[in-house]
């Protein structure tokens, strides 16, 4: 494949050794959820939570089942969003992971639902909470039940807040819309991948609306840390030794945590019963 910064010619067990990141020029490619987690989590530590949540069809929108049903067998994944347990370098923690192939990462219920969940799981428990959002916002084909979302995911991020537990924010390209107008921007740290596109509307649409030329690298993670949007910019090879790092500081003040201990998770209690659930309304 050719890198669409550089036009490096790129053959594919590179660009995976290289965690997909062009080795050439450093430009940082979508990733999808497993693939994230590959790099970021110890291995085997992962257990994933509220995997049997599927959309309904709320306002029913025509087409709208078949869309799921194709996104669904595209990315193996039942939503754009996939949440659970894990350890990082023996730490444990909660993790949403986005993927921008379901759907462009759209905000429907299912993912309001899965990451409200995950952000009160770790104010119950006492987990920090480490999301990689990428999305190009609310969901249309559920119209309001996707914008009650915002409301809901803010509410749950204040929770995190007023128990004392970090949330970890990691915006990857894009985020755009709905979700960087609720929990992407409600973080107590707020990172980004290197280029990455984050803003409400996209540099067209502004363009179109103030009728002017956005100057260059307008809304990209460069720009939108030089202007105080985002703290920091960390390159994908180096996001698991920074969350390791992130969760000592962040997590000492919070006795029950076992920070720099062996740690062994019981997963088996959380573990989801079988069979499978239908979400209509999570609004509620």
């Amino acid at each position: 494949m050719e890198c669409t910064q550089c036009k490096a010619v790129l053959d594919a067990e590179t660009l995976k050794k290289n965690l997909y990141v062009c080795p050439a020029c450093g430009a940082h490619f979508r990733m999808e959820p497993m693939q994230r987690l590959a790099y970021l989590i110890d291995e085997g530590s992962f257990s994933e939570l509220y995997k049997n949540l599927t959309s309904a069809n709320p306002i029913e929108m025509e087409g709208y089942e078949e869309k799921i049903s194709a996104a669904q067998e595209k990315t193996n994944l039942s939503d754009a969003v996939i949440t659970g347990y894990c350890t990082i370098g023996k730490r444990p923690a909660l993790v949403a992971v986005m993927s921008f192939a379901f759907m462009g990462g759209s905000m429907g219920s299912v993912v309001g639902e899965k990451i409200t969940r995950i952000m009160m799981l770790g104010a119950g428990e006492g987990l920090p909470v480490i999301i990689y959002a990428t999305s190009g916002g609310a969901r249309m084909q559920e119209g309001l039940f996707s914008l009650m979302q915002m409301a809901k995911t803010s509410s749950a991020a204040a929770e995190l807040d007023r128990a004392g537990i970090p949330l970890f924010l990691m915006l990857c390209d894009p985020v755009t819309g709905g979700v960087t107008a609720s929990f992407a921007m409600l973080g107590d740290l707020i990172c980004a991948e290197p280029g990455a596109l984050i803003g409400f509307a996209g540099p067209r649409v502004i363009e179109g609306t103030i009728r002017q030329k956005l100057p260059d690298g307008f809304q990209r993670a460069e720009f939108q840390l030089e202007k105080g949007f985002v703290d920091c910019i960390v390159p994908r090879k180096e996001q698991r030794e920074f969350f390791i790092r992130m969760i000592d500081a962040h997590m000492q003040a919070v006795p029950s945590y076992p920070v720099k201990r062996e740690i062994t998770l019981n997963f088996k209690k959380h573990r989801e019963p079988a069979g499978k659930k239908t979400e209509a309304e999570h609004d509620q």
